[in-house]
Formats: C-alpha cells, structure tokens, sequence
C-alpha cells in the first residue's frame, strides 16, 4: 500500500462513514480496483478509528453530558440514552463474536458487497414512503436500532443509513435518530478495534505512517460528513442517498460478478 492509496481510502472511509452509503463497501470496492494487498478488515479498522475521533470531536458537549449523568442522578434523560446506548450496542456485539469468520470473509467478496449496497439503497429509499414521527428515543427503537448496526457489519449495508431509517421507520424523529446513530458508533468502533486488536499488533511498523496518514484523512472528511447528513436529514432528503447506493451497486456488479 501506497501513502496515494491510504489517502484516497481514508478520503472515502471518511465520507462514506456517516453519509449512508457504507463506508465498508467503498473501501472493499476500492480496495478491489486498487489492487491493494491489505487485510480489509484490519485496514478499516484503522480508518473508522479515525472517524471515531471525528464522532468525539463534534459530539464533545453531549458526550460530556452522557458521561457526568452517570454521577448526577437528576440528568436523568441523559442517563436514559446512556442505558440505551449500552443496550443498542448488544445486537452488534453480539454478531461481531458469533460471526466473525463470516464477516472477515465477505469483506473479501466484492460482489457480494455490490449486492449489499443495493439493500442499503432498499432501506433508504424506504423512508421516502413512511409518515414522519417525532418520536424520542425508547428501548425498542433503540433496540431495533441496535440490530440495523449488527446488519451494517456485512460490507456493503451502511451502519449510519440502516441504524437511522430503522429509527425513522420505527417513528423516531429523525434528527434524533440520527444523533443516536453517531453516538452509538462510538462503543461500535471501540469494539471492533479490541476485536481486531491481535491482526493490529502484527501490522509491519514499517507501514505506521502510510497507516496513520488514512486514519487522519478519515478523520477530517467524517468531520465534514457528520455536518452534511445532519444538513441533508434537515431538509428531509435523506432518501436520496439510496440512488447513489444504487449506482455504485450496479457498477461494482458489472466490474467483479
């Protein structure tokens, strides 16, 4: 792997990551046209650790918050969304240790990723359709929104498009739906890097720098991304996204079936 390959794959995993389009997907995809030699699951890893620190940075007053409720009994809204943070974060964690061996080999399947992304677009394009509600969040949703991040594992299927239209479709506002989402990436993230930590310590030192030049342009893009969804579910044009899941579903179909 190259320093151009790293940064264009870090450009994408941080747009992609939170725009509902599947960051996993467009790494595979590009990973797959670049002739990258790299363990995709590793590889991405790194990038979504970059778009972690994005999620910490935006979300800071309200991270802040979430924390101190812990020791203040009477914020307890706030403590509400911590317990459910914790039980969305099950369905996920849940599927990553059960179906590892299954995971790790679909992000070698290109095509399989192609399939995907028009599932995603599916889901997108269904919230066109549903009457908006303005829901907050309550366990159910949240644990439905749980299990739209364990489908988002498979590459292809977005974390932030299946986690936010479950919770649209579910009658949660959808700006809400949408905080929860990013803020329930942040235990999504972290755990997926202890999972991987044993294929993140036998990386080769020498590759450190190519690393973590992606991890930074992961970082400032998911920053940039974290703005435009939250702009783009505003005006109520979150759908449109699922044309775009189309497009390159149907291109990565007739580049590697």
């Amino acid at each position: 792997m190259t320093f151009l390959d790293a940064i264009i794959l870090g450009i994408l995993q941080g747009l992609t990551e939170f725009l509902p389009v599947s960051s996993s997907g467009h790494l595979v995809l590009a990973q797959a046209l670049l002739e990258v030699e790299e363990p995709g699951v590793s590889f991405e890893v790194l990038m979504h650790l970059g778009t972690l620190l994005s999620v910490l940075v935006y979300f800071r007053s309200r991270i802040y918050d979430l924390i101190r409720s812990i020791f203040v009994s009477a914020m307890t809204e706030e403590r509400r969304i911590v317990l459910f943070l914790i039980i969305g974060t099950v369905p996920a964690g849940l599927a990553g240790v059960l179906l590892k061996d299954f995971f790790e080999r679909a992000f070698g399947d290109p095509a399989m990723t192609s399939v995907m992304l028009f599932v995603t677009g599916a889901l997108l394009l269904l919230t066109r359709f549903i009457r908006k509600a303005d829901q907050p969040i309550k366990l159910g949703n949240a644990i439905l929104m749980g299990i739209g991040q364990a489908m988002a594992i498979m590459p292809g299927i977005s974390r932030s498009g299946a986690t936010i239209a479950t919770g649209m479709i579910a009658g949660v506002n959808p700006a809400k739906a949408a905080e929860f989402s990013f803020l329930l990436a942040i235990p999504a993230i972290a755990g997926a890097t202890v999972l991987q930590a044993d294929q993140l310590m036998a990386m080769n030192t020498a590759n450190l720098a190519i690393y973590f030049t992606g991890a930074l342009m992961s970082f400032l893009t998911g920053l940039g991304a974290v703005y435009g969804v939250l702009a783009t579910i505003r005006r109520g044009k979150f759908d449109y996204f699922a044309y775009y899941c189309f497009a390159a579903g149907a291109l990565g179909l007739y580049l590697f079936l």
